[in-house]
């Protein structure tokens, strides 16, 4: 079959016609032959078996039986009537319902015609009946396509609304096969077809929507779901290839003094083998003469600034200048703070600049920049205005990258005629199978160790009813010394309710612990900015014992000292979320805790992320739950779920052909980047029609 037939407008397929287009292009995004065919089934009733009325058992089971109607009545009830047929087969007799519609039925019905019905069975009065049952003329059900399988089409209220029911879908799709003969262009290569024991496309799409048996059905499933994350995995790799070849980068091919002696005089600790591993991976890239965009990941705590600081080093052993873009204020003053310190006695120049910084000093840092004077710059989105000028920019760095836009990002890339290595860090894990798919142009390092020495924080779940108890706990915990915080969720709808929350904490907490022997902070979104970094800087020099906040602290806020963090109502908290905010603690050499409040009742998926908090402090164990649990759009962010809008794969459960998808495209595209030999022109074909089509999302990274 052509595949520009597939491009015909709805419309035209025999039973369609403006409306129902209209109507199936607004409500499932169906505009043409092509989109409905690959508007896949999410669900199958077993059509294989016919039973007779003695073979029916007293479950409520859906059932198919041959036969035909002897009787119609009408039957009163307290409110309305019911309309009941009696139906028989050679082995007995049962009765059909009908609470709606009764007149249309009764006009339409055929007595002592056979008849194959389908639906849910009751026992009632000693005897079957079937509501609202499916009817089909045994003539129509036999001269129809043989769908033993019956597919069940994902709809909307809608649609249903206007008539448009699962069996109008199931004849249009008939309609479909009949006008294509069932015959699809192949767009898999022989090879691969052979290789992976594939049934040809044909095959798999008319056993997709009217499947055989299980075993074809599966066989269709598979080959779909292969090919849909093939074709992604053909793009995300070429991408990447075609930024390796096409955009050259800065080669550092120099070791040099800074680099080394700050590996020898001035590492504050032993290198874990997974920061020596992400070191050797950058490396290899700084040096490889194709730009560098690689995403860092690690937990909290895990490192990673110091893995940023040795590539930075490396970006000055060669003569270029570098800068890190933090999201926040309070984590740019962080990264400037402890780099400071890192590199004292180093004669490396760095200046910060966040909306904060005044008129004179900005002009002082845009001078040192252009004149190549200032080695590193750490700062905001202050980093991206267009006054900000380098001399040779050779590395940007990109702390926790998902809360800037890809706009943002492009921005930086244009400081420079050829553009800069690009490092982008997170502390949030990205589980392997949404970092393969939705990075996957992207080079990936793990940092998946903890520093030796780093204890790891140990977390409990108390319900309201333990408060006192904890309220004790905390006492002691700041009788050693430590510090604590108490976060409150925020949730932008009830602004009003959480400050109520946030508000009753504080005044709960300021009685049980008063003053002047405990001092507390607290942090809210409806303060001033200057009035939160008041409040954040005495808690970071220790002159208040308690921080009382939203989860304005989630990101980069270091305060070694602090060992307790209690989640008020932590039901209301994502896994991520509570994750992060658990790595706020931890961060000294003392023991922490992680303290978990919430009321008696909770959902089952609650407490499912309660337990997962409890038992684990793997942060990709974590997000791999969390990506079960939310699905990868909601994990990705709202603006961003529309990445894996995928027809009949799913990146959780199908995770195991993902990752066969990736070695096949992987290896292919090594052997024949362009898809240019004979052998691959079947997938050249294809991946050309799906992109000139927009049949593959294009990605972001």
């Amino acid at each position: 079959m052509n595949a520009n037939f597939l491009q015909t407008p709805i419309t035209y397929l025999k039973g369609v016609g403006p409306n129902r287009a209209q109507l199936f292009q607004s409500e499932l995004g169906i505009g043409t032959y092509q989109d409905l065919i690959n508007f896949f089934p999410n669900r199958y009733i077993d059509k294989t078996k016919y039973y007779t009325i003695g073979e029916l058992e007293r479950s409520s089971a859906d059932v198919q039986i041959k036969g035909k109607i002897i009787h119609l009545k009408t039957v009163e009830q307290k409110k309305g009537s019911r309309l009941v047929a009696t139906f028989v087969d050679d082995t007995g007799e049962m009765e059909l319902v009908w609470f709606r519609m009764q007149k249309w039925i009764r006009d339409n019905l055929k007595l002592n015609t056979p008849y194959v019905i389908y639906g849910k069975t009751n026992w009632f009065n000693g005897k079957f009946s079937m509501p609202h049952p499916e009817m089909e003329l045994l003539t129509e059900h036999e001269s129809g396509l043989k769908i033993a399988m019956q597919p069940v089409y994902p709809s909307t209220e809608k649609l249903s609304n206007k008539g448009v029911t699962n069996r109008v879908v199931n004849k249009l799709m008939q309609q479909l096969f009949l006008e294509t003969k069932g015959q699809f262009q192949e767009s898999l290569s022989p090879a691969l077809i052979n290789e992976l024991k594939l049934i040809s496309k044909s095959d798999a799409l008319y056993n997709i929507h009217f499947p055989k048996n299980q075993a074809l059905l599966a066989k269709a499933q598979f080959r779909l779901k292969f090919e849909e994350l093939f074709y992604i995995q053909i793009q995300l790799i070429t991408k990447k290839l075609l930024r390796k070849k096409k955009i050259k980068g800065f080669p550092f091919e120099h070791v040099g003094s800074y680099f080394n002696e700050f590996y020898k005089d001035h590492l504050p600790f032993e290198l874990t083998s997974a920061q020596k591993r992400a070191i050797k991976e950058i490396r290899a890239d700084l040096g490889s003469n194709a730009q560098m965009n690689r995403l860092l990941q690690g937990d909290v705590g895990s490192g990673k600034t110091i893995v940023a600081l040795m590539s930075i080093l490396l970006a000055l052993d060669n003569g270029y200048q570098t800068c890190l873009m933090a999201p926040t204020e309070i984590l740019a003053n962080q990264h400037y703070n402890s780099l400071i310190e890192l590199v004292r006695n180093m004669g490396i120049n760095i200046a910060l600049l966040t909306g904060s910084v005044k008129k004179k000093a900005r002009n002082i840092i845009h001078e040192q920049l252009e004149n190549g004077e200032l080695h590193l710059l750490i700062g905001t989105h202050a980093v991206l205005e267009d006054k900000v000028q380098f001399k040779n920019l050779g590395l940007a760095i990109i702390d926790e990258q998902h809360r800037f836009g890809v706009a943002q990002r492009s921005r930086l890339w244009h400081k420079n005629e050829i553009p800069p290595h690009i490092l982008v860090m997170t502390a949030t894990p990205i589980p392997r199978t949404l970092a393969m798919s939705l990075y996957g142009d992207l080079d990936i390092s793990v940092i998946d160790e903890l520093p030796p020495g780093r204890k790891s924080v140990k977390t409990v779940h108390r319900l309201d009813a333990n408060r006192l108890k904890v309220f004790r706990f905390i006492k002691d915990e700041i009788k050693k010394g430590r510090q604590i915080y108490v976060v409150y969720p925020l949730i932008q709808e009830s602004e009003a309710l959480d400050y109520k929350d946030l508000m009753d904490g504080y005044e709960s907490i300021v009685r049980d612990f008063p003053l002047p022997e405990y001092q507390i902070s607290i942090v809210h979104g409806k303060m001033k900015s200057e009035d939160k970094d008041y409040e954040m800087g005495r808690f970071q020099r220790g002159e208040t014992q308690i921080m009382i906040a939203t989860t304005v602290i989630e990101v980069g806020v270091n305060i070694p000292n602090a060992s307790v963090m209690i989640i008020e109502s932590a039901e209301r908290f994502g896994l991520s979320q509570l994750h992060q905010l658990r790595g706020r603690v931890g961060r000294g050499a003392d023991q922490s805790y992680c303290i978990l409040m919430t009321g008696l009742k909770l959902s089952s998926e609650a407490k499912e992320r309660l337990a997962t908090m409890t038992s684990t402090n793997d942060g990709f164990e974590i997000a791999e739950v969390d990506l079960r649990l939310r699905g990868p759009g909601d994990l990705m962010g709202t603006q961003q779920s529309g990445l894996l809008n995928l027809k009949i794969a799913d990146i959780v459960r199908d995770n195991d052909i993902l990752k066969t998808a990736r070695y096949y495209a992987s290896r292919i595209l090594k052997e024949d980047p362009g898809l240019s030999q004979p052998a691959n022109s079947k997938l050249l074909a294809t991946y050309q029609q799906l992109v000139r089509h927009k049949n593959i999302w294009t990605y972001i990274s």
